[in-house]
């Protein structure tokens, strides 16, 4: 199914001036001293596998020794910059434990690891080409889902904070069936309203392994969010159905964990309740969300098949003309989000109104 949902490569959108200065004046773009293409100078790696001897397809990678140190400090010059605003009293305490190298996929990222030598506590983040397109997804995501995120750009190199928590995959082949009753419903909840998200800003490709679900232990029960840790498929392709996640076939289990635990009136309740949180989102950010919505309707983020057909199946569904007359990708997020703002407004007015003397 996904063959046939899905372009078999994305290219990358470089990142124009008019974003750099947006991201500039939020504090995204800053200069770092080792860029990606600095990292795929290693002369070798080694293979790792996870506890069950699978290939994980990610690479050790070593670096000659004439530059190898110079790298390792950039490192953590770069994790100082991200988490400790560039601090560098910091720099005494860290070490890069390990750098790793992926193929597959659009983005080819490296993951640094970074470890704390007195206590050996660690974190990692990632390293990878910029693609305009995944900058407008992370942006997106830290304005308008329940979640922050940290990243920072500097020409063609993007760095990404690492999301953590159990991938979508391994969570519903080791973890789901463990939950109790209370843990499921409360999971097929959080997969409705994360269903509605990523189709109302376009977030595409939420197979399983694309998202973390994050148990948090409150009292005396496991609460569980659903993040998506994949931004690549912002509004890129032109199918409609790429952007609502239950149509994956690995995320049939979640699909059929919804059908058992939640009734059609209240699926449909949680995903108002989205739609109402957004609405409130794009309102209280409304300077943040314009200043990047006039960056990302005048970008060029996908290509012009795909922009014709995801506007005429948006008009097909809303029967908004808006969609029909979108000239870019990002109109189409702007006029889904207005879609959404308005709809919110109009009701709040006439619940205003009928409670009023």
């Amino acid at each position: 199914m996904e063959e046939k949902l899905m372009s078999k490569k994305k290219p990358a959108y470089p990142v124009n001036q008019k974003l750099h200065d947006f991201l500039k004046k939020y504090n995204r773009d800053i200069k770092i001293s080792v860029s990606y293409d600095d990292l795929l100078r290693f002369t070798g790696g080694v293979n790792l596998y996870d506890q069950q001897d699978n290939d994980t397809l990610w690479i050790s990678v070593y670096y000659a020794e004439h530059e190898r140190e110079e790298i390792m400090d950039s490192l953590k010059r770069v994790y100082a910059v991200l988490h400790s605003d560039g601090n560098e009293q910091i720099l005494p305490f860290l070490e890069v434990a390990s750098i790793d190298y992926c193929s597959f996929g659009n983005s080819k990222p490296f993951r640094i690891k970074i470890k704390n030598i007195y206590n050996d506590n660690y974190t990692y983040f990632y390293v990878k080409r910029a693609d305009a397109s995944r900058i407008y997804g992370l942006e997106l995501e830290h304005i308008l889902s329940p979640n922050r995120i940290n990243f920072l750009v500097y020409t063609d190199t993007l760095i990404e904070e690492h999301i953590a928590g159990i991938p979508g995959d391994e969570f519903i082949a080791n973890y789901l069936d463990k939950c109790d009753e209370v843990g499921r419903a409360q999971i097929a909840k959080e997969f409705v309203k994360f269903n509605e998200r990523c189709t109302i800003v376009l977030l595409g490709d939420m197979r399983s392994y694309n998202y973390v679900v994050i148990p948090t232990h409150d009292f005396d029960h496991i609460k569980y969010k659903i993040r998506a840790i994949d931004f690549d498929q912002q509004c890129y392709e032109g199918k409609l159905k790429v952007y609502k996640p239950h149509i994956f076939k690995e995320n049939f289990r979640m699909v059929d964990l919804v059908s058992k635990m939640l009734s059609a009136s209240v699926i449909e309740l949680y995903q108002k309740e989205e739609r109402a949180v957004l609405a409130k989102r794009v309102i209280a950010s409304r300077t943040r969300l314009k200043r990047l919505m006039s960056c990302m309707t005048t970008d060029k983020i996908s290509t012009q098949e795909n922009l014709s057909q995801l506007r005429s199946e948006l008009y097909d569904y809303t029967k908004d003309m808006k969609f029909k007359r979108s000239r870019s990708m990002g109109q189409i997020v702007k006029n889904a989000l207005e879609f959404v703002s308005r709809n919110y407004e109009d009701v709040s007015l006439k619940r205003l109104m009928q409670e009023s003397p």
